[in-house]
């Protein structure tokens, strides 16, 4: 009912606003590479970019090792003033892990990073916008996009902000301000995974129909101050294996940047099986193991987060046009799974775009474009590797080993399946014995709990707003999902938000922590009934990531 209401006043507002040649939604590195290619090209149009973290970067969170070539064609000089974090690649290990020990591996050629960079995707993000300023971009940090707003034909012609200053009732506070309608010709959507207007653009505009469903991962990094002498700086690790059972997939990276600092990180796919995994849990678990465990002892966790990331490929592409707007980067699903990188794609998509949109002036004929170009060539040469995996390790494994020998030319497409639906009931796994990342060992290393790590992400939200957390069928959670899968979103989210409570007449009721959020998305990917709907809280709110 709150969300309806909302609704209803949304719809009787009166708006200010405000007219521009293109609006970017997202200053990511696509939305950013597109607005700086637009005024690059064409000085004149005036393109402003909305970005719903409280700062550029603030909410980017990666790896992050990225291919350079897109940003030495944005920003030439770059290296002779680089954004803080940035460490030359030097050295790749691949290793399979067990629970009792490692073995190396040789390295995934697709893994090679060799002329490669380590940085901080947060720090990249917020060096890069005041060079998109110094050309004119105009930058609204702390101003998302709450909705497209359209014409009467029924073309994207903007999109809406949020309203600022409701309490958690829906009702307005002192201080309230209605959002603002954002128009121009085109749109550009750089929401990233899973983005809030364009997942209902996606479907108001069918733009799926001729595609495999987006697949997607978990990904959890920590970022670490360890003892002097621990980091190698440029030495690149990644492991599979333990403590992920043989039908998960995932594994883990480990970058050694400057100043002794370590990034690590934990990635699961989620279209794993059993309701009761906790990828948190797993992480934390990995940290125990002897290979990696000497690495942080003694040292202390300087920043943490979590991001769900898109793994579709090129057979989970959707259309990436329509009336009025674009789709760019990791809202798209431009991401490449087996190299383990998305920025280079993700910049060069937003700077096709731009290109497009200056050669044409509209949205119209971009998804052609952008399918004949680099971006899809190396998406599609790799579009099996990921769904060989289905299988398992090993077949996934060999499947991989065979795409790399024929360079992608099989003359088949395995497909996608969606997440939620892999999800199998508590009757289909009871009878199991837990896999081995559920055998969760002590945990010596911090952060201790959730929560702890929350704390990390220095996640702020004003406790007195709708929650942006909506749950469509509420009695579902207490009812069904209970009997038939354990109420798993108590499990997958790495921030707490779900808990399931007693409440004053002895049932079970579902407790929404939305201050805990930290924007993975998690939640509204692997739900087994999709009924969480994650929409943009109010401007600013959400994690605040330091060199991450």
């Amino acid at each position: 009912m709150l969300q309806k209401e909302l609704l209803r006043m949304s719809e009787e507002q009166e708006r200010d606003v405000m007219e521009y040649d293109v609006v970017v939604v997202g200053a990511g590195p696509a939305g950013l590479s597109a607005a700086m290619r637009l005024k690059q090209k064409d000085p004149e149009k005036n393109v402003c970019v909305l970005e719903k973290a409280s700062e550029v970067g603030a909410q980017s969170l990666a790896g992050a090792v990225i291919e350079t070539g897109p940003l030495d064609e944005l920003v030439p000089d770059w290296r002779d003033d680089p954004p803080a974090i940035c460490v030359k690649a030097t050295d790749d290990e691949f290793w399979m892990l067990k629970k009792d020990g490692a073995t190396k591996m040789p390295t995934p050629p697709q893994q090679n990073n060799h002329g490669n960079v380590i940085v901080s995707l947060a720090n990249m993000m917020s060096w890069l916008a005041p060079k998109a300023e110094a050309l004119g971009v105009e930058i609204y940090p702390g101003f998302s996009a709450a909705e497209a707003v359209f014409d009467d034909n029924g073309a994207v012609k903007g999109v809406r902000t949020p309203d600022m200053g409701l309490d958690r009732q829906g009702n307005a506070k002192d201080g309230y301000t209605p959002g603002i309608e954002i128009h121009a010709p085109v749109t550009i959507f750089a929401e990233g995974c899973r983005g809030n207007c364009t997942k209902q653009l996606i479907k108001k505009f069918e733009l799926d129909r001729d595609c495999d469903p987006q697949t997607y991962g978990i990904g959890l990094k920590e970022l670490w101050k360890v003892p002097a002498g621990r980091s190698k700086p440029g030495l690149i690790q990644h492991t599979i294996g333990w403590p992920l059972s043989n039908d998960t997939y995932g594994g883990s990276f480990i970058y050694h940047l400057d100043d002794d600092r370590i990034a690590i990180g934990f990635v699961v796919g989620l279209d794993y099986e059993d309701p009761r995994f906790k990828p948190f849990e797993a992480f934390q678990q990995l940290k125990q193991h002897a290979k990696i465990k000497p690495l942080l002892e003694g040292g202390e966790i300087v920043s943490a987060g979590a991001r769900a990331l898109v793994e579709g490929g090129w057979q989970s592409l959707p259309k990436l046009e329509m009336p009025g707007a674009v789709i760019v980067g990791d809202a798209a699903g431009t991401l490449n799974v087996p190299k383990i990188k998305g920025i280079h794609t993700a910049m060069r998509s937003g700077m096709i775009a731009a290109d497009h949109v200056i050669d044409t002036g509209k949205a119209d004929g971009f998804d052609a474009v952008l399918r004949a170009s680099d971006v899809a060539r190396e998406l599609k040469k790799v579009r099996n590797i990921r769904p060989g995996f289905l299988k398992g390790k090993w077949m996934g494994l060999m499947n991989a080993g065979w795409e790399t020998v024929v360079a992608g030319k099989s003359p088949w497409t395995l497909h996608n399946h969606a997440d939620w639906r892999a999800t199998k009931k508590l009757s289909e796994v009871e009878a199991q014995t837990p896999d081995e990342a559920q055998d969760y060992v002590k945990r010596d290393l911090p952060p201790r709990d959730r929560l702890a790590s929350v704390y990390f992400a220095q996640t702020e939200h004003d406790e007195d707003q709708p929650v942006h957390l909506q749950i469509l069928e509420p009695d579902i959670c207490t009812t069904r999902c209970t009997e038939e899968y354990g109420n798993p979103c108590t499990r997958f989210c790495p921030a707490n938000v779900y808990e399931m409570i007693e409440n004053e007449s002895g049932s079970q009721e579902l407790k929404i922590n939305a201050a805990n959020c930290v924007h993975c998305k998690t939640c509204d990917i692997k739900d087994p009934y999709q009924i969480i709907n994650w929409v943009t809280p109010e401007g600013g709110a959400g994690p605040n990531y330091y060199n991450m």
